[in-house]
């Protein structure tokens, strides 16, 4: 079951990292100089985004109310589809489409095989277990930018939406071993006007932002603030308010958008320097972010371990803002971006404070939710750091304006880092450890 919870999660990930090293070669291909250039880059990573955030809540629904096991299956189907009809795209409004279809299917991924191993492992187990997803799905940022960048200068940057088919078929046949226990709950339905008002709200906000349109994204926020209303009084909301009744649920959902937007902002930027500024190859920009997955890998596990017998306060406090300093670090970088002396030390405490991060702030988010809302607390959770990147990729071009240089590569080191020291101060202001009792502390103890 673990296994396939991994693998599912794995591919929507590895999506994400492949196709951050292809853009410079789709830009090339499919978009123009320049603004044009930047912002058919951005589109196709927002657009991924604007679907998967917005229907993520519902596919968390769904899970809960027709099973985990038959979301999984019709979202890894879904994706295969898609995948092939990116990597086939004439036209860069053409991939976007296919990209947003793309985020359709990834929305049913991530919360359904987060629920799974919420409702299989409980207490120090299921902090370990989320800490193995956490590394194990950390292992697609390791292969999608190592092999993206390979099949990128070897072949065409269309391989790269090839390569999630594989991983597609291996994990369907896992899939059909997996028991499917649960039954559907009567009486729920899905959240139809929910999910339009969230999708179209948040596809306006970041239409305007992206193309610098601020009437659309006033048009969205206010659709966004009639999505908040309206779930306040839906019979089965998509995105069930109550949730937030609970403090390390709603505490730690903040920190995750400081978090992750920090996350997206900063990969995206820095990706597109090291090949657009710094002359790397899409096979090298890959391989100089991996040691930051190799400390995830190595480490995940064992910090999910440590959360989930001594509570996770301090890891989100600590965690990101190491990270924070990481990034900081980078401010050294010129054009030349020395690999040894400029980026890698970053990277190095970068990937040491996201590791210190990100399994035991998903464990005290989740562990906060009852085990009968696992999917949709899943989901919401998956919403939020998927619309944090979302937000903070549409805002690269306010924040580096028409082109990516070092003072304006600087700029969004600068905002990166505070998003992660934001995110930091936030935990350790909101998120509370659970009391353990006696008996639980003689245990750890004696361990």
């Amino acid at each position: 079951m673990l296994v396939v919870a991994i693998l599912a999660s794995f591919v929507s990930f590895l999506d994400g990292t492949v196709v951050n090293v292809a853009l410079p070669a789709i830009a090339d291909e499919l978009g123009g100089p320049g603004a044009a250039g930047l912002s058919l880059q951005q589109w196709v990573v927002d657009g991924y985004l604007v679907t998967l955030g917005s229907l993520i809540l519902v596919a968390g629904s769904l899970s809960d109310v027709h099973g985990r096991k038959r979301v999984l299956g019709l979202g890894l189907v879904g994706f295969a589809v898609a995948s092939a009809l990116c990597a086939l795209a004439p036209t860069g409004p053409v991939l976007v489409v296919a990209r947003m279809l793309q985020g359709v299917a990834g929305a049913l991924l991530v919360p359904s095989s987060l629920a799974l191993i919420i409702s299989t492992f409980d207490g120090e187990a299921q902090g370990r277990a989320i800490g193995r997803w956490t590394a194990w799905t950390g292992t697609a940022m390791i292969v999608g930018p190592f092999v993206g960048g390979g099949l990128v200068d070897l072949a065409s940057w269309r391989w790269v939406f090839w390569i999630n088919l594989p991983v597609v078929v291996v994990t369907l046949v896992l899939l059909r071993k997996v028991p499917s226990p649960e039954a559907a709950v009567a009486g729920r339905r899905v959240d139809v006007p929910g999910a339009v008002l969230a999708a179209v709200g948040l596809a306006a906000a970041v239409f305007g932002l992206i193309e610098r349109i601020w009437p659309a994204v006033v048009a969205g926020g206010v659709l966004l603030v009639v999505f908040v209303l309206w779930e306040r009084r839906a019979r089965d909301p998509m995105l069930p308010l109550r949730l937030f009744a609970a403090r390390n649920f709603a505490w730690g959902n903040v920190a995750t958008f400081a978090v992750y937007g920090a996350l997206s902002l900063g990969g995206f930027v820095l990706t597109l320097f090291l090949q657009q500024v710094a002359g790397y190859s899409a096979t090298a920009a890959g391989v100089a972010q991996l040691p930051t997955t190799i400390a995830m890998l190595a480490l995940s596990t064992r910090f999910g371990t440590l959360a989930g017998r001594y509570g996770a306060r301090w890891f989100m406090t600590i965690g990101p803002v190491v990270a924070g300093v990481g990034y900081l670090l980078m401010f050294t970088m010129d054009e030349s971006a020395d690999y040894l002396t400029q980026v890698l030390p970053g990277l190095l405490v970068f990937g040491l404070g996201l590791s210190i991060t990100v399994a035991p702030l998903t464990a005290a988010i989740l562990g906060a939710a009852p085990t009968a809302d696992a999917g949709i607390a899943s989901a919401v959770n998956n919403a939020v750091s998927r619309v944090a990147g979302l937000v903070t990729v549409a805002l690269v071009g306010v924040i580096v304006g028409g082109t990516l240089d070092v003072d304006s590569f600087h700029r969004a080191l600068i905002v990166t880092a505070g998003l992660l020291v934001a995110g930091g101060l936030v935990s350790l202001a909101g998120i509370r450890d659970p009391r353990r009792s006696a008996g639980d502390r003689a245990v750890t103890g004696a361990a």
